[in-house]
C-alpha cells in the first residue's frame, strides 16, 4: 500500500514537472492562440528574410585580390571591352560599378563619378532588399506580445469580477497563460530578428565598403598619367 502511495507520488511529481509548450499555448484561449499564431508567422518571414540576405551578401562578398589589377591592365591597353568582360564574369556588386564607369570612359571624370554613385546606390538597394522588414519584426513582435499580456489582465481581471467573491487561482489560469506565453513568444521574436537585422547590416556594409575602395582605386586609375 505504501509503495503504491509512493509510486503515485512520484508520478504526480513528474506529471508536474513535465511542462508542454504546447498545452501552455491551448491554455491561453483564442486570444493567446491567435496572437501565437501571428508570431509564429512573423518568426517564420524573419528566418526566411535572414537567410535569403545571408547567401545573397555572402555571395556578394565574394573578391578576387586580382581582379583590379586585371582591370588596370586591360584599360591602359584600351580594351575596354576586355574589362567589361571581366566585369561580367566576377558579377559582384564591385564589378557592376567599374562595369558602369568604364562604359563612360571618354567623358568627363565627374560624369563617371557621378555614374559610379548612381549604380552604387542602386547596388546597396539590392544588398539591403527586405532586409528593413528584420527591424520592423523586431520592434513590433515584443508590442504583439505585450498586447496579448493585455488581453491576459483582462481575462483574468474578468474573471475575478465574475467570481462573486470566491476568487480561485484556476479560474485566473487562462488569462495568466495568455499573459505570460505570448510575452515570452514575442520578446523571443524580437530578440531574434533583432540580432538577424544587425547581423546582415555589419556584413552589408563590409560590402559597401569594398564597392567604394573600388571605386575609389577605379577613378584613381582614371587619373594617372598615361
Amino acid at each position: 500500500m505504501l509503495q503504491n502511495s509512493e509510486e503515485l507520488l512520484n508520478e504526480t511529481i513528474s506529471e508536474e514537472k513535465t511542462l508542454s509548450i504546447y498545452k501552455l499555448i491551448m491554455d491561453g484561449g483564442v486570444g493567446g492562440q491567435v496572437i501565437i499564431a501571428i508570431l509564429i508567422v512573423l518568426l517564420a518571414v524573419a528566418l526566411y528574410i535572414y537567410f535569403e540576405r545571408f547567401f545573397a551578401i555572402k555571395a556578394a562578398s565574394k573578391t578576387d585580390s586580382n581582379f583590379m589589377n586585371q582591370i588596370r591592365d586591360h584599360v591602359s591597353h584600351g580594351k575596354l571591352d576586355s574589362a567589361k568582360v571581366l566585369c561580367a564574369q566576377v558579377n559582384s556588386p564591385a564589378s557592376h560599378l567599374i562595369e558602369k564607369g568604364i562604359s563612360r570612359i571618354g567623358k568627363p571624370l565627374a560624369d563617371i563619378n557621378t555614374a559610379i554613385e548612381n549604380a552604387g546606390r542602386l547596388e546597396i538597394y539590392k544588398l539591403e532588399k527586405n532586409v528593413p522588414v528584420l527591424a520592423t519584426i523586431a520592434g513590433a513582435a515584443p508590442m504583439i506580445g505585450f498586447l496579448g499580456t493585455v488581453i491576459g489582465m483582462i481575462i483574468a481581471i474578468h474573471e475575478i469580477a465574475n467570481a462573486g467573491g470566491q476568487i480561485d487561482i484556476k479560474m485566473l489560469s487562462d488569462g495568466l497563460y495568455t499573459a505570460m506565453t505570448t510575452t515570452v513568444a514575442g520578446l523571443i521574436v524580437g530578440i531574434i530578428s533583432y540580432i538577424q537585422y544587425n547581423h546582415l547590416v555589419v556584413r552589408t556594409n563590409k560590402v559597401v565598403y569594398e564597392m567604394e575602395a573600388k571605386s575609389v582605386e577605379f577613378l584613381d586609375l582614371l587619373n594617372e598619367p598615361i
